[in-house]
C-alpha cells in the first residue's frame, strides 16, 4: 500500500508537480497549541529545487501560522492527493523555512516560480522545505473532482496593495504579527519588495 521514498524524481515528482492543490501542516511545541492545516494553490506557487527540497510561495494573508511555526520549530508536513487519475496520496514530512524578502536567498529563489507575479499576491515569503521522510499512499477513499481553474480573487485584492498599505494590512491582522498561540509570526516593519 504505502511506499518510502529516498527523493522527490520520477513519476512521483511528475505526480507533486501536476497539482493544482497541496496542503500544509504545522504545529506549536506546545502540546496545547493549536495545529494548522492550510490549503495552497495557484498555478506557478510551488517549486522543486531538488531531490530533497521543495518551496512554495508565501502570499498575504489574514494570518500566519505556518509562519510562527516554522520559526518556533521548522517541523512541516506537505500533502497532496489525486482527485483526478489514479488514486494515490504523497507526503513530504521535513523541515521548513521561511525565506523573507529581506533575507540574500530570496531574489534567487523567485526565479523558481517564472510562471507568477509576485506583485499581484502580496509576497511575503519563501517557504523552503527539506524532506526528512516522503511517502505515498494509496488514496481509495479520496474523491474525484475536476479541477476548473484558479480563482482570481487573491490577485484582484492584493494587487492594488504597495508595500506601505500591505504592511498596514498585516498590522491590523491579529494573527499575523503573531500567532493564535502567541508566537512571533511575520516581522514587521515588511521589506520592501525588490520583484
Amino acid at each position: 500500500m504505502g511506499k518510502t521514498y529516498e527523493r522527490i524524481d520520477g513519476r512521483l515528482r511528475t505526480f507533486i508537480e501536476a497539482q493544482p492543490l497541496f496542503f500544509t501542516a504545522t504545529a506549536p511545541l506546545s502540546a496545547d497549541g493549536t495545529v494548522n492545516l492550510s490549503p495552497k494553490g495557484l498555478k506557478g506557487s510551488f517549486a522543486v529545487l531538488d531531490e530533497r527540497t521543495v518551496a512554495y510561495l508565501d502570499f498575504a494573508g489574514s494570518n500566519a501560522e505556518t509562519i510562527a511555526h516554522l520559526r518556533e520549530n521548522g517541523r512541516i508536513t506537505l500533502m497532496w492527493c489525486a482527485f483526478q487519475g489514479p488514486p494515490n496520496i504523497v507526503r513530504v514530512h521535513g523541515r521548513g523555512e521561511p525565506v523573507f524578502r529581506d533575507d540574500p536567498r530570496f531574489q534567487e529563489l523567485l526565479t523558481r516560480f517564472p510562471d507568477i507575479d509576485p506583485t499581484l499576491h502580496g509576497l511575503r515569503a519563501v517557504i523552503v522545505v527539506t524532506a526528512e521522510l516522503i511517502r505515498d499512499t494509496c488514496g481509495y477513499a479520496v474523491p474525484f473532482m475536476a479541477y476548473e481553474e484558479d480563482r482570481d480573487l487573491h490577485a484582484k485584492r492584493f494587487a492594488r496593495e504597495d508595500d506601505a498599505s500591505l504592511d498596514e494590512y498585516f498590522r491590523r491582522k491579529e494573527h499575523v504579527r503573531t500567532s493564535l498561540d502567541g508566537l512571533p509570526g511575520l516581522p514587521l516593519p515588511l521589506p520592501p519588495s525588490t520583484f
